[in-house]
């Protein structure tokens, strides 16, 4: 029987078993994976047991759990398909030209993204903007969301003042909400449309950070049929209140809704800035810039505050922090606040810093793909820092829990590339940067599981029925090959939510 999406297997036959921390017997001679009630019941030797259940035939391929990704702004990632790429932009003037033609948009805006200007030979200019693209409001967000540039007729219609027409953090990310508040139907189809496309490469559950009320955005995506993924979804400190009023704790189901998929997630709080727009908090300055460390976006004080209650009240904490300082505030606030959860990013940490991710029980959700993108602005803007950059293998060597994602739209959500930059450090045929960094494959894959790491991430009865079969083994899979993985099937509680 061929399974179709939205159809329930009771047995995968003829799969291979890969992964970390296996104890099965079976090496890689095939097996039959039965399910029932959304769980793995047995696995027994290709046609050991019968069946009288649907079945999805594996032919041969590798069975791993299904995967995650741990950190998705999920609606702008959705809305990234609107959006001018300008990822190729070599200056700020490229840019302002690929952005005069650029599409208007619905809502009579022009938006571009993924620019990186750390590198232009010239500095973003609101006169050489309002040039190239005149009355038409005019956005373009940065690759790491941390910063927008903006004509004078998108200053006037948000209401901002800008010499150069940058808005930074603070302001940067109102402007970014803005933009993100669409049509909920129209933006809910693109969502849905980002889900499947997620399935299709073995994804079985987000970690969704938007900045929104996002209880409410999922309860409506579920009661309008979205079954594609899991979501925990995060709440902001702006919203922590009502999340509190409402009484939402870590792990719960959305209320009123019928299905299990979505519960609530974290307390997300960001503390620093960003490496490409040069305001994470350092201990030492930006290269030409002797007084820039970077911004604390939340002073240590308030931060322990806010994870205070976050604690009292059920709610784990994701802690955004990418410069050293930054994370060194963050473990503190863990430390004094017992609070449980993850730090976001930890792309520069201390090497005092490093084992005590382990030893507070704090996970490190991770993007390497970051490592990747960001090598030549690493290797020049941090050149002087003495913290460790993108340090995946002394965190997991020091016992920490890794947890992958993509922080799409800032990579695209795709875990196999966040696997394959994780154990090759490279991409485009360069040498590996920093390869003392690198993992091993099994541990990558298992960092792309929802328990992380430290999990196993191991297929076995009574484990739930969230798999993904791959057309080759992700543990002997070149970098090429791990980023060109076909995934021929992905289930959520054994309902196909792709088949190829």
């Amino acid at each position: 029987m061929t399974l179709v999406r939205g159809e329930t297997a009771a047995v995968l036959a003829n799969a291979r078993l890969t992964g970390a921390g296996r104890s099965d017997p079976f090496g890689d001679e095939l097996v039959d994976v039965h399910l029932a009630d959304g769980v793995v019941v047995d696995i027994a030797p290709a046609g050991a047991l019968r069946s009288n259940g649907a079945r999805l035939d594996a032919d041969g391929a590798w069975l791993v759990p299904g995967l995650w990704d741990h950190h998705v702004h999920t609606v702008q990632w959705a809305l990234a398909a609107q959006r001018e790429p300008l990822g190729q932009a070599a200056s700020a003037a490229e840019a302002a030209r690929m952005m005069a033609g650029a599409p208007v948009l619905a809502d009579g805006r022009r938006v571009g993204a993924g620019f990186r200007d750390a590198f232009w030979p010239d500095a973003p200019s609101l006169v050489a903007l309002d040039a190239a693209t005149g009355e038409v409001p005019t956005y373009l967000i940065n690759a790491d969301v941390h910063s927008v540039w903006l004509n004078s007729a998108a200053l006037r219609r948000e209401g901002f003042e800008s010499a150069d027409g940058m808005l930074r953090e603070g302001p940067a990310f109102e402007i970014s909400r803005r933009l993100n508040a669409v049509d909920p139907r129209a933006g809910d189809e693109l969502v849905a449309r980002v889900a499947r496309d997620a399935a299709s490469r073995g994804v079985v559950g987000i970690v969704d950070l938007d900045m929104a009320w996002n209880e409410e955005a999922w309860a409506r995506r579920l009661a309008a049929g979205f079954d594609a993924l899991r979501v925990e979804f995060g709440i902001y400190p702006d919203l922590l209140e009502r999340a509190v009023a409402a009484g939402l704790r870590t792990g719960d189901l959305v209320r009123g809704a019928a299905s299990d998929l979505v519960r609530v997630g974290s307390l997300k709080v960001i503390t620093d800035g960003s490496l490409g727009t040069r305001t994470a908090a350092c201990s030492h300055a930006y290269p030409g810039d002797p007084h820039n460390h970077g911004v604390l976006a939340v002073q240590p004080e308030e931060l322990v505050d806010l994870m205070t209650t976050a604690t009292g009240n059920g709610l784990s904490c994701a802690i955004h922090a990418i410069g050293d300082v930054a994370n060194s505030h963050a473990l503190d606030a863990f430390a004094l606040t017992g609070a449980t959860g993850t730090i976001e990013h930890a792309q520069l940490v201390a090497h005092a810093d490093i084992p005590r991710f382990a030893r507070l029980g704090v996970g490190a959700s991770v993007q390497p793909e970051h490592a990747v993108d960001d090598r030549d602005l690493t290797d020049s803007i941090w050149a002087g820092q003495t913290a460790l950059p993108y340090p995946l293998r002394a965190l997991a060597e020091s016992g920490a829990n890794l947890l992958f994602g993509s922080d799409a739209p800032v990579s695209p959500l795709d875990p196999w590339a966040a696997v394959a930059a994780a154990a090759f450090r490279t991409r485009d045929g360069r040498e590996p940067w920093q390869p003392a960094q690198a993992l091993d494959a099994a541990t990558a894959l298992a960092a792309s599981s929802h328990g992380g790491s430290a999990s196993g991430a191991v297929v076995e009865p009574g484990g739930v029925a969230d798999l993904a079969l791959c057309a080759a083994d992700p543990l002997t899979a070149g970098e090429p090959e791990l980023r060109a993985m076909q995934v021929t099937a992905t289930l959520v509680a054994g309902r196909v939510t792709h088949r190829a």
